[in-house]
């Protein structure tokens, strides 16, 4: 949650500073400011959008080489003026930006207090700006940076901040723990953000921060240590990202851009790693890890979310083809449990973001249980990517709207890749069949693509069920976590309540939610279960529910049973998953925009979740 932002250099800092938050605004939206260091501290701070606090600073003097700015998704206190960040330390010779949870912050609160420190916000982070700034003030010899590491030794939680004292003017103190923080290398001067894609205009070197880093920004050098004043080894990486990404293009919105970026992406993920012949599926950043996954006693697959529901997916197909068994965990449930696991296991952790902290905590449990832990994730030098035995890109490439589309279908895609792979090796699958789905694989983009030309059609049905205040997804097999994930999306973003369940058990409850009110979305493209779900619908009719089926094309018996059809391309059903969610997340999108919801920045989330 949160984007920070940073810079340090010869340019002036303001304009750079809001480029960058509206970029990071993502990340969180309730409020945003920033501080310059120019002769004196300057911070500009509003309850909003970016561009709120850019208007009230534009009258002010936002000149300076140096500064630090912040977009916040609201933890400690309710969104306002007085809890924006940057905060201040009561004598304002500190300022700091903050993405995390300081846990121990009440008594580190009451402790100042009694040293007659005194509070303007609600915020956890004002504790921390008041806690560097007792450290600060305790010797003459201390300064800002001995300060934040003597503060940050006494913190308990997660972290990445960026701090600015108003007396040391050619300085920015960075750290990190639990929450991404990377520096961009220019000449003469310094970039820091939340991740990479702010500062990809202005450089392509940049260090990634691990936790308990502590960064020295100057205009003249740079110095990484630890909290513990240990010198740290400093590893530079590149970062490959096209600024045409960055932007809507020809779309009103980033949500409709990466639904239609689909096809693309999907590609771009299987590239390179499907044999022309489609004889082999090669995954290099699991080669050396393969042989533990081939024995491997039992496979978990984690995630949060969306990543949840393509979990399930791969669990089906991991023990449909692989004959492995799989567990499918929330990691925010794994992490506090006491799981069994040893050696033999495997874990999978999947994040976009590769920042997620409940999955990043479920890794760090699994390695120290002595698993082989592998990462599926969407962003190259996240901390996933960085602390897995191996791992595999999905090439989604950098998504902006808050909620997941094409990572969705990117972790679809690598998990697919791995189930076949595993199976072919493992020779739990008939050659003639590997083969088919592999070749199946290769041509989803171009359905993908032919499932896009019926937007204006889902366009219309949106607009007839907008108003719904309830809705029900039902799906069977590969095709429940579809409805689960299609479900996800409509509550997302244009906040009406809706249930994704698998199809046999509507009558075991949700039934009763059914009258000529309730949209009722059926995932029913043909499979082994078609006729079962077509009595499902008939159930569903009976009682007066309009039904909105998805459909292989050419399927005329329940076009004339259902109230609204949407047609996709007939596929293998294992692979019907990454087609008919298409649908269902243009419907969801219509009907936000139909309510009057902004579907890039719904209420109350955000794209990162760095924080529990």
């Amino acid at each position: 949650m949160c984007g920070i932002v940073g810079y340090i250099g010869k340019k002036e800092a303001f304009p750079i500073l809001i480029k960058g938050l509206k970029w990071l605004e993502y990340r969180g939206y309730d409020s945003a400011g920033v501080a310059l260091l120019n002769g004196s501290l300057e911070v500009y701070k509003k309850k909003g959008k970016v561009i709120e606090m850019e208007q009230f600073a534009l009258s002010k003097n936002h000149s300076g080489t140096i500064g630090i700015g912040h977009t916040r998704w609201a933890t400690h206190g309710e969104p306002s003026d007085e809890n924006a960040h940057p905060q201040n330390s009561m004598n304002n010779v500190f300022t700091v930006v903050h993405n995390g949870i300081i846990e121990n912050y009440a008594k580190l609160k009451t402790d100042l207090v009694k040293h007659s420190y005194t509070f303007k916000s609600d915020t956890d982070t004002e504790v921390l700006a008041n806690l560097i700034d007792f450290f600060y003030h305790q010797d003459e010899g201390i300064n800002s940076e001995m300060a934040v590491q003597l503060a940050l030794s006494k913190v308990v939680g997660a972290y990445g901040i960026a701090v600015l004292c108003k007396n040391e003017k050619n300085k920015i103190v960075v750290a990190r723990k639990g929450s991404p923080l990377v520096v961009g290398l220019g000449d003469g001067e310094y970039f820091i953000a939340s991740d990479a894609a702010p500062i990809a205009e202005y450089t392509g070197q940049v260090v990634y921060l691990n936790d308990e880093d502590i960064a020295i920004l100057q205009r003249d050098g740079f110095t990484l240590k630890n909290v513990s004043n240990n010198p740290v080894s400093l590893k530079i990486s590149s970062i490959d990202l096209e600024i045409g990404e960055l932007d809507k293009g020809d779309f009103d919105y980033f949500m409709m851009k990466e639904i239609y970026e689909q096809p693309k992406t999907i590609e771009e993920t299987f590239r390179g790693r499907l044999r022309a012949d489609h004889s082999e599926i090669v995954l290099g950043g699991l080669l050396n890890v393969f042989p533990k996954i081939e024995e491997a006693r039992r496979i978990i697959i984690i995630g949060c979310g969306t990543s949840w529901h393509a979990a399930l997916i791969g669990e089906y197909m991991l023990e449909e083809y692989a004959q492995v068994p799989v567990e499918v965990e929330y990691a925010s449930e794994f992490r506090y449990r006491k799981p069994v696991i040893n050696s033999k296991d495997v874990v999978i952790l999947i994040s976009q973001s590769g920042e997620t902290a409940d999955t990043l905590a479920a890794l760090h449990l699994a390695k120290a249980k002595g698993a082989t832990v592998i990462g599926i994730c969407n962003v190259v030098g996240s901390t996933l990517a960085r602390e897995t035995d191996a791992g595999v890109y999905t090439h989604a490439g950098v998504e902006i709207g808050v909620a997941s589309t094409k990572a969705f279908t990117a972790q679809v895609t690598v998990l697919t890749m791995i189930a076949l792979k595993l199976a072919n090796t493992k020779g739990t699958i008939d050659i003639k069949e590997y083969q088919t789905l592999v070749k199946e694989l290769s041509e989803i983009p171009e359905k993908g693509r032919i499932i896009l030309q019926s937007n204006d059609k889902i366009k219309a049905i949106a607009e007839k069920y907008h108003k719904a205040i309830n809705a029900l997804y039902l799906g069977r097999g590969y095709l429940f976590p579809v409805a689960l994930e299609g479900a996800l999306k409509l509550k997302e973003i244009s906040y009406i309540h809706a249930e994704g369940y698998a199809a046999g058990e509507m009558k075991h409850g949700p039934i009763a939610l059914v009258d000529d009110n309730l949209p009722v979305v059926v995932v029913a493209p043909q499979d082994d279960y078609y006729e079962k779900i077509v009595s499902n619908i008939q159930e569903i009719k009976a009682r007066k529910g309009n039904v909105i089926a998805i459909v292989t094309e050419g399927d005329t018996g329940l076009k004339e049973l259902a109230n609204d059809v949407i047609e996709i391309p007939k596929s293998h059903p294992a692979l019907a998953v990454l087609l008919s969610v298409i649908p269902l997340q243009l419907l969801a999108y219509h009907i936000a925009l139909f309510k009057g919801c902004n579907v890039d920045q719904p209420r109350n989330l955000a794209k990162s979740v760095t924080v529990e």
